[in-house]
């Protein structure tokens, strides 16, 4: 069973990188757009590049290499709009100050 107090919001977006769709965390939140994510396939197969989604991540380093943020695949795929991801990450800078 999984620790879900381990796991937090964060808004992620697909991206091109070389030839390879790969995830990022959106830019103003807690964790950098150069961080890895590992998710479910589905999230970049049947998605659009570009696509921005609402996951439940937590940030890990798998035996002690480098951190990465995880999804666990058995979590349901949420799709923000455009006017979504804005809410998001605006609440996530009011809860910050």
């Amino acid at each position: 069973m999984r620790d879900l107090s381990a796991y937090r919001e964060v808004a992620l977006e697909s991206f091109d990188a070389g030839g390879a769709v790969r995830l990022r965390p959106m830019v103003g939140q807690a964790y950098h757009p150069w961080l890895k994510v590992q998710g479910p396939r589905a999230m970049t197969a049947d998605h659009p590049v570009g696509t921005r989604f609402l996951v439940h991540a937590k940030l890990t380093d798998r035996l002690g290499g480098e951190p990465y943020l995880y999804v666990y695949h058995g979590d349901p795929i949420v799709v923000l709009s455009d006017a979504q991801a804005r809410k998001f990450l605006a609440e996530f800078r009011r809860g910050r100050i």
